[in-house]
């Protein structure tokens, strides 16, 4: 099967939706970043007869998205709004869709407590302690100081966050309506990420864990230095190749589509092309992230935010790398590089 986008020719105008399956309506939102839009989902979500929306996902903290909301819901009544991560773009504007309408956060505590954490700068999830772990990579100075000045950039995308939330686990089966989704919980992109499959429906919101014509970043941390992020990643794509072919994958950025497995079986072969291009880097000298970006990306990454996804990328491949003792790193003079293994 390839690759089909049934809706390739039809995208929602601002403030205003496309059905793409029984119930669900597609919103597009901008974002102010080189990757502009994001999709959300709006469920129908009768509740005792009332008619009543959820949201899944709500959009980065922008007066636009804000009013692009407030057409969206005239006339409609927000039940819940569902979060698949923590990440400003998904999180932004649930603590003003809480105090507008009233709509409680429902997200898995994973991502709930991270988002917080972020939000507070507390280490070691603070600016200051990403610097030291890209320094440690060797990401040079000048970009490093780019990042500090960008302060906590999560804050100004997410400037409020709900207080309470209704925790999601793995396997729970959400009642939506008419409908019943089960929470499938993916690891890599984020600390628990959460997709949700309609398997009366055939419909997968896969969030940023299945995109249909970019990666998904996946990124190595400060907190957890030593964490096989990428593998979590492809562990977790595994998982959703279990779903039936013929899903209809409803991403966070790109168009619906058809065709799951043949995207998973992708987005593989793309890693592991990026491992071989790393592994081939590595073999004449050790090398550190930082030197290894052009490597990784084929271009300059001098945009700070650009830099902070690349650095986090670039490390969770050379720890892939490691974990299946392809590399083995060594450290001199404070900067970690990466060579074959003996």
């Amino acid at each position: 099967m390839q690759i089909i986008y049934p809706f390739d020719h039809h995208l929602p105008a601002a403030g205003a939706t496309i059905e793409v399956a029984d119930g669900i309506h597609w919103l597009r939102m901008p974002l102010p970043f080189a990757l502009d839009h994001i999709n959300l989902w709006l469920l129908a979500d009768d509740q005792g007869g009332n008619e009543g929306w959820t949201a899944v996902d709500t959009g980065i903290a922008l007066d636009a998205v804000k009013e692009a909301w407030n057409s969206v819901l005239t006339g409609r009544r927000l039940t819940r709004q569902i979060v698949t991560h923590f990440h400003p773009d998904h999180l932004g504007l649930a603590g003003w869709l809480e105090s507008e309408t009233g709509a409680p956060l429902w997200m898995t505590q994973g991502e709930f407590l991270t988002a917080h954490v972020v939000a507070a700068g507390l280490p070691p999830f603070d600016v200051a302690t990403m610097v030291a772990f890209f320094r440690r990579h060797g990401l040079g100075a000048e970009r490093c100081a780019a990042i500090e000045k960008r302060g906590n950039a999560y804050r100004r995308g997410v400037p409020a966050i709900p207080a309470t939330f209704r925790r999601l686990i793995d396997g729970d089966t959400v009642a939506i309506g008419r409908h019943g989704w089960r929470v499938i919980v993916g690891h890599g992109h984020a600390p628990e990420h959460a997709s949700l499959y309609c398997e009366e429906i055939d419909v997968l919101i896969a969030g940023d864990m299945l995109l249909p014509r970019i990666s998904t970043n996946v990124s190595a941390y400060a907190s957890a230095p030593e964490d096989d992020m990428l593998g979590l990643f492809l562990d977790s794509l595994e998982r959703l190749a279990e779903l039936p072919e013929d899903t209809l994958v409803l991403p966070s950025h790109g168009r619906p589509f058809r065709g799951l497995r043949v995207r998973v079986a992708e987005l593989r072969r793309h890693h592991a092309d990026r491992c071989d291009e790393l592994l081939a880097a590595c073999a004449q000298e050790p090398r550190c992230a930082g030197e290894l970006l052009t490597v990784l990306f084929g271009r300059p990454i001098d945009d700070p935010h650009q830099a902070m996804f690349a650095m986090g990328e670039a490390i969770a491949h050379l720890k892939h790398l490691e974990h299946q003792r392809r590399l083995e790193r060594s450290e001199e003079n404070g900067i970690i590089r990466f060579s074959l293994t003996q």
